[in-house]
């Protein structure tokens, strides 16, 4: 591996969602052939975002909802739910879109020992039809950014006023509910080694 495949990590805690957007947006808009690739692990306190194609519609409640650009509908993040934004030069990795997504799905379905699945015009994970983990990312000249949300061990009642990802009545499960017992640096971690043993195959 040479140094500009390399992959950095960096583990944010807890970090605002708005923030940590226009970070990403900096980040890949200075970046040049020689920057190194980087993962951020974090998780956001509450909030929905909306992807770029979809309409922003008023959420009840006190929780923020955020027009954003990755691709995808609506989704709510909020602790114990770990965020992997993946700041990747697809372009220098000669990986297209659609293989990307598939890596990111398919380190999940790993995490899971094969439990998890993907469905069709649908990304993400879902076990037992139930969704697990949320995925969209934006690419810029061919640099990505955003990245993947895994359900860890969190409240997930804020779904029950969304349809999540643009699905009536999808449900949603989270791997304290599988009887993964991780812990949030854990499940973190684990994911995230997952994921660059993916980019470097």
């Amino acid at each position: 591996m040479t140094a500009v495949e390399e992959i950095v990590l960096k583990r944010l805690g807890r970090a605002d969602y708005c923030s940590t957007w226009e970070s990403m947006r900096a980040f890949t808009r200075a970046r040049d052939d020689s920057t190194p690739d980087e993962f951020w692990l974090l998780e956001h306190a509450p909030v929905y975002t909306v992807g770029q194609g979809s309409p922003l519609k008023a959420v009840p409640g006190a929780i923020a909802t955020i027009k954003t650009d990755r691709g995808g509908d609506i989704t709510y993040h909020g602790p114990g739910q770990v965020v992997i934004y993946t700041l990747v030069d697809l372009a220098r990795r000669s990986i297209k879109v659609r293989r990307f997504v598939w890596l990111l799905e398919q380190a999940v379905i790993d995490y899971l020992g094969g439990r998890g699945e993907r469905k069709a015009g649908a990304p993400g994970v879902y076990v037992d039809g139930a969704k697990i983990a949320a995925l969209g990312i934006r690419v810029v000249r061919g640099r990505a950014y955003h990245g993947l949300a895994l359900n860890v061990d969190m409240d997930l009642a804020p779904f029950s006023a969304i349809d999540p990802c643009g699905f009536p009545g999808l449900r949603v499960t989270q791997l304290r509910d599988l009887g993964v017992t991780d812990s949030f640096d854990a499940a973190a971690a684990r994911l995230a080694h997952l994921l660059l043993e993916k980019l470097d195959a």
